[in-house]
């Protein structure tokens, strides 16, 4: 392992501590369930899970660090001349399922990739995003606000960039919405400066927590009835479909030969389809889908 890859290996395995304190604190009993597994190809990881929670239904938070001999699709698109490399990666990924519907669901993932050609080609990945299943504009603020903040030592525009690309990648082109209300997309990071990179990705991971928590904490005592969990767990669909049809992290660790548990663990544990089912015209179901699963800058975004 280089030395850049035990430094960014140990910031990860200390944010996932991080993380999982902060979940299993406020979820104030039991805690997480820890798995170490190894990958036959070489590498392994450490998988927690906190499941069945009166405040995180289900909660996955997951460090890996693997290596083979040749990178697979899902890591090169973005770079073709690397297909095939020899290569080593460390990463975290997390999805938090809650159980309140007017909670939403979560998602981020930092990453770092090495492919030993010569010299060794290196870069970043990441971001994070939110999936209400109900709108609130305070909310939206507050989470584009602090993406913001974690983008503001990288450049004047860094976070309109990784915005914009947040709300192209997390589209579910077969159905023509968002799957959320985006937050902050980057890979293929690689400004030629290590230390500025790495920093920019620590920013990102250390504002994490100050995103997501308070917008638990405003919600997660709010009265819901079947109706809205109805509509929480038929949503849940939306995600299962991008997770498996598109998103290349669930591709990467398939095509590379992970843990297949620990990929999968960002499915929901509890979910609902229905045929060609539409929500009432006018009611807050209708709301999300045609309010807040729509790109807008929120920042900017009127009480």
């Amino acid at each position: 392992m280089s030395g850049r890859l035990r430094e960014v290996a140990a910031y990860l395995k200390a944010l996932q501590d991080r993380i999982c304190e902060a979940l299993a604190a406020a979820e104030g009993t039991g805690g997480f369930r820890e798995d170490l597994w190894e990958r036959a190809q070489g590498g392994g990881g450490r998988t927690r899970v906190l499941a069945g929670g009166a405040t995180f239904e289900q909660a996955g938070v997951n460090f890996s660090h693997v290596f083979g001999e040749g990178l697979p699709p899902s890591a090169t698109k973005g770079r073709p001349g690397l297909a095939g490399s020899a290569f080593e990666a460390v990463g975290l990924s997390l999805v938090i399922h809650p159980r309140n519907p007017y909670v939403p669901t979560t998602h981020c993932n930092l990453r770092y990739f090495e492919a030993r050609t010569a010299p060794v080609t290196w870069w970043f990945g990441g971001g994070f995003d939110l999936t209400p299943y109900y709108g609130f504009r305070e909310d939206a603020r507050h989470w584009h606000a602090v993406a913001r903040d974690a983008c503001a030592g990288y450049g004047p525009d860094a976070y309109e960039r990784y915005k914009a690309w947040c709300d192209e990648y997390f589209f579910i082109k077969h159905r023509g919405e968002a799957r959320g209300i985006g937050g902050l997309f980057f890979d293929d990071v690689q400004s030629g400066d290590f230390a500025r990179d790495f920093a920019f990705v620590q920013s990102v991971g250390d504002r994490f927590l100050a995103a997501y928590m308070p917008i638990v904490e405003r919600r997660r005592h709010q009265p819901f009835g079947e109706r809205e969990r109805d509509f929480q767990l038929y949503r849940r669909g939306r995600y299962v479909e991008f997770n498996l049809v598109y998103d290349r992290g669930t591709l990467f660790g398939l095509q590379s030969g992970g843990r297949t548990e620990s990929i999968l663990m960002s499915l929901p544990p509890e979910v609902r389809f229905r045929y060609d089912w539409h929500p009432a015209p006018g009611s807050p179901e209708a709301e999300l889908v045609n309010v807040y699963l729509k790109p807008r800058d929120w920042l900017a975004a009127p009480e």
